[in-house]
């Protein structure tokens, strides 16, 4: 289950809610050798001692990224992008038995953070921050769907300039926006009424209207909803926004036109359509 931007909006406002201002006790790093092998967990347990006694002064994100601001230039990185549980525990709250990171704070709360597929557990300082390639995808001018300065014109603009097919031109490293994955792409293509092989850059105005209009209605949708239905915030409680189109959906009928959804190999991945909606 990816964890896209607004799932991660959603962590990042309830973590600057209960964490700002509470001071690092202690950590502990459990059952993450195979991540820090991978890079996804930061490999040196100095990175997190510095975390130690340092203060909580901000959480910010963008894209799919988590940023903890601590004191002293500290930080700690967060981003559960193919799957993780990031859960706040008050005082006497029971810690799961599986996590990869656990903070404990001075008032005896604790934070605990456990990837289930690829992202990253990260503490670095501020001048290290670059080197995560993940903080420079998504902390970058870039900008996200619930960003007040995405507009249809910005939007469209750069589109436009993108010779590539669409999954190309709103997913990864290139892409016009930040914070989409293959998840919420799959949505925003059906929604749109558009086939993800097309070129952006072939786009008319109108279908640049659709996708843009499609961007910010799933964008209200999932946050209004408290992310996707397998999605868990940081006080444990389910999502209950349910994908329109989703890598499940191969082989039943389109709930608009009843055409037969297909499964195309598309960017290194899999992409379900409607070919009766989607031309």
């Amino acid at each position: 289950m990816s964890v896209e931007f607004a799932e991660v909006h959603i962590l990042s406002q309830q973590m600057n809610s209960e964490l700002t201002d509470k001071e690092v006790a202690a950590y502990k790093l459990a059952n993450c050798t195979k991540f820090q092998n991978m890079g996804f967990i930061s490999p040196r347990l100095s990175d997190f001692e510095r975390l130690c006694d340092q203060t909580v002064e901000t959480v910010i994100c963008h894209g799919n990224v988590v940023r903890i601001k601590f004191s002293d230039a500290q930080n700690l990185l967060l981003a559960p992008e193919y799957g993780g549980i990031i859960l706040f525990h008050k005082k006497d709250g029971l810690i799961p038995e599986k996590f990869h990171l656990k903070l404990d704070f001075t008032d005896q709360t604790a934070l605990t953070v456990l990837l289930t597929g690829m992202g990253i557990i990260h503490a670095l300082a501020d001048n290290d921050l670059d080197t995560s390639y993940l903080y420079r995808r998504d902390f970058s001018q870039t900008l996200s769907p619930i960003d007040k300065d995405f507009t249809f014109e910005g939007f469209s603009e750069t589109l436009l300039k993108k010779n590539v097919n669409l999954k190309t031109a709103l997913v990864g490293k290139d892409a016009v926006v930040v914070g989409l994955g293959n998840s919420a792409f799959q949505d925003v293509v059906y929604r749109a009424g558009i086939h993800p092989k097309r070129r952006a850059s072939e786009l008319t105005e109108a279908e640049r209207h659709k996708l843009y209009d499609a961007i910010g209605s799933l964008a209200k949708q999932r946050l209004n909803l408290g992310g996707k239905t397998q999605f868990v915030d940081l006080y444990g409680g389910r999502g209950k926004y349910a994908s329109v189109m989703h890598s499940a959906m191969a082989g039943k009928l389109c709930g608009v036109c009843g055409t037969e959804v297909i499964k195309l190999s598309l960017g290194g991945g899999y992409c379900c359509i409607c070919p009766g909606c989607q031309k």
